[in-house]
């Protein structure tokens, strides 16, 4: 918005050349830019440069051209202020603070090739200037910041703005449910335009939530706080009973400028404003008020002498103990930083056109490491934009409100609201025994490097469902009274996007045979093929993550062969097995070999009768049953009955 309270502090005084323009509009031009009427100035100025002749007058022209420009630089009207810088170039004005300028009002409207251009034809005359160097790196961000943004969302605030502008929303109190905030809606208290940006003033005012928790409309605030001036960009003692707001001073024939005042509140009335004094210098601009979350400083914007160029950030104690104090050149450059604050857990916001940004006031993070230096990051896209992003606040979790002149032909500024949206980060699965049967009363355990230790019972289905971190290791284990337990490891990826993860848990029975499936021996042998080793390794995991169990592994042959020679083949084959799981670091004495031979037919499971519905649950498959099927059938059977299976000798091994 163009009556934002920060307007005024824009009070940079030109060396004026008044010699050559004697003009009595071109006078009243240069007295309203003194006094901070930038609305009115460049209204005359545009009237004094349409009367000068652009072939007899050029010199002069450029010079009235640049000194408009300045006007709507001030008035954030960065397609006038281009037009403007380019008009003063092209008269061969001789400030190269032109070509910075223009630069700025093109990064502003999103200009970005334009901009870097008149950046390098700045630096060509200044080349080691911060504000260009930040300015042109800002332009090259962009574009990064915008095709990677943040997933912040970003929205219009309609209930709380007007055709005219609001901006710095503030919570008051930690509950988050009023909001006050600057505004020039029709139900401010000053019915004139003013000089300085053409519409009305700032009154505060604030929204309360209703019993639904839904915002209301807003009003102004009670009491005598508001006046026909600019108030407005405040912020609260923590008791919430002592306001801290900006002030523009108007006196007739003295310049504008703005201080800093407080309001006393009772009841639900605010008193008259009172000034607040920082120092007793009556020139600089003293603005944007931030009270600490603990209430022992007060943080601020003023131009004040021993800054580092334009507006800074300063602070002050407010028990009197101590000066003002400047928060240094890592906070601050020779542009502006504005409209400070500092949220609970100690980090500090602010806006700024100094430090690389997408264009006008982008809005900045900063943390102090363990060694005192400050962690500065822009806020990115879609919280910033090419426009001025300025004026935070934050509710509850990573959410709250901020101010911008996006997407406002006029300049206007408006509240727009901000939400990081959780990320759900879930793992789902199953537990279910090798039967491909639920177990419904398994407990499932998962313990994560960040400290979590969660646990559930498996619904009757056999599902369950734990939330996640990102990026974080994580063990699960899932067990169950009458079944071995069962380990998995995850890692959740760093991306921050919403997924779920599947993690499934296969238990293994301690009361019956486990078939061992895709088991493979070479013909007719006890060699184990390749293609059985994700097997028997799944099988050394599961052994290794039930360190008191032994087993028997039995082998198991069709009904080919003599009972001799099958009752042989199958011990060899469960001692290879064994073999293997030994190598693997299983020990011996937990491990016993046995070879069944053709001694025990399989019975049809549930499982295996929907694979082979020529099957019953509970078939038999002994040689007189499989030689009454049809010829496919049998070898089906056969195949079923070649099997390696293992059963639960002991639980307690090695506990006693």
């Amino acid at each position: 918005m163009l009556n934002r309270i920060r307007i005024p502090l824009y009070l940079f005084l030109l060396v004026w050349l008044a010699s050559s323009c004697n003009s009595a509009k071109l006078s009243t031009a240069e007295a309203q830019f003194r006094r901070g009427e930038y609305f009115a100035a460049a209204a005359t100025y545009r009237k004094v440069y349409n009367k000068t002749s652009p072939r007899k007058e050029r010199a002069l022209r450029g010079k009235i051209a640049f000194r408009m420009a300045t006007c709507y630089r001030m008035l954030n009207s960065a397609p006038r202020c281009s037009g403007a810088y380019q008009n003063a170039i092209r008269y061969h004005y001789p400030d190269s603070t032109a070509y910075l300028y223009l630069a700025k009002a093109f990064q502003m409207q999103g200009k970005y090739k334009d901009a870097v251009k008149n950046y390098d034809l700045y630096l060509e005359k200044k080349p080691d200037d911060l504000l260009a160097l930040n300015g042109k790196k800002g332009c090259e961000l962009a574009a990064e910041w915008k095709a990677k943004p943040t997933r912040y969302v970003v929205k219009r605030a309609n209930l709380f703005n007007s055709r005219r502008s609001e901006c710095s929303p503030m919570f008051l109190g930690n509950d988050y449910d009023q909001l006050y905030f600057s505004s020039a809606n029709d139900k401010a208290s000053g019915n004139n335009k003013s000089d300085i940006t053409g519409i009305k003033n700032n009154d505060i005012f604030f929204a309360k939530k209703d019993e639904k928790g839904a915002w209301m409309r807003p009003e102004p605030v009670e009491g005598e706080v508001n006046t026909e001036l600019d108030e407005g960009i405040i912020s609260f003692s923590p008791d919430g009973n002592t306001m801290y707001l900006t002030k523009a001073r108007r006196e007739p024939n003295a310049d504008t400028s703005v201080e800093i005042y407080t309001s006393s509140r009772s009841g639900a009335k605010w008193s008259a404003a009172q000034k607040y004094e920082i120092t007793g210098d009556t020139l600089s601009v003293f603005a944007h008020p931030a009270v600490s979350p603990d209430g022992e400083y007060l943080y601020f914007t003023s131009d004040m002498p021993g800054g580092y160029g334009g507006k800074d950030l300063w602070r002050i104690p407010l028990n009197d103990k101590g000066g003002v104090e400047n928060l240094g050149s890592q906070i601050n450059t020779p542009g502006d930083e504005v409209f400070p604050y500092i949220r609970n857990n100690g980090d500090l916001y602010f806006a700024s056109n100094g430090h690389p940004g997408m264009g006008g006031l982008d809005m900045f993070k900063a943390r102090m490491n363990e060694y005192g230096v400050w962690q500065i990051e822009n806020m990115g896209y879609p919280i910033n934009s090419s426009y001025d992003d300025f004026g935070i606040t934050f509710g509850p979790g990573e959410s709250g409100f901020f101010s911008s002149n996006r997407n406002d032909a006029r300049g206007y500024d408006h509240i727009y609201s901000f939400e990081l949206p959780t990320i759900n980060v879930w793992v789902t699965g199953v537990v279910i025994d090798r039967d491909e049967e639920p177990v419904p009363d398994a407990i499932i355990r998962i313990v994560g490097k960040d400290g979590s230790n969660q646990k559930t019972i498996a619904r009757k289905d056999g599902t369950y469902k734990f939330p996640l971190s990102l990026g974080t290791d994580y063990v699960m284990m899932a067990g169950c009274r009458g079944f071995l337990n069962a380990k998995n490891e995850m890692r959740t990826s760093d991306e921050e996007k919403n997924i779920t993860y599947s993690v499934d848990f296969i238990l293994a029975s301690i009361t019956k045979p486990v078939l061992i499936e895709n088991i493979f021996y070479d013909f007719d042998k006890a060699t184990l093929r390749p293609e059985s080793a994700t097997a028997l390794n799944e099988l050394i995991k599961m052994l290794e993550d039930n360190p008191n169990v032994t087993i028997e592994l039995g082998s198991h042959t069709d009904m080919k062969g003599t009972d001799a020679y099958n009752l042989n083949l199958s011990e060899r084959r469960a001692k290879s097995v064994i073999d293997y799981l030994i190598a693997g670091g299983i020990a011996a004495d937990r491990l016993t070999p046995k070879g069944y031979g053709e001694s025990q037919p399989k019975t049809v499971s549930k499982k295996l009768a929907q694979k082979y519905p020529m099957f019953k649950e509970g078939d038999v498959l002994t040689e007189e049953y499989i030689l009454a099927l049809p010829e496919d059938q049998q070898e089906i059977a056969n195949q079923i009955n070649r099997r390696t299976e293992f059963r639960v000798l002991k639980i307690n091994y090695g506990l006693y």
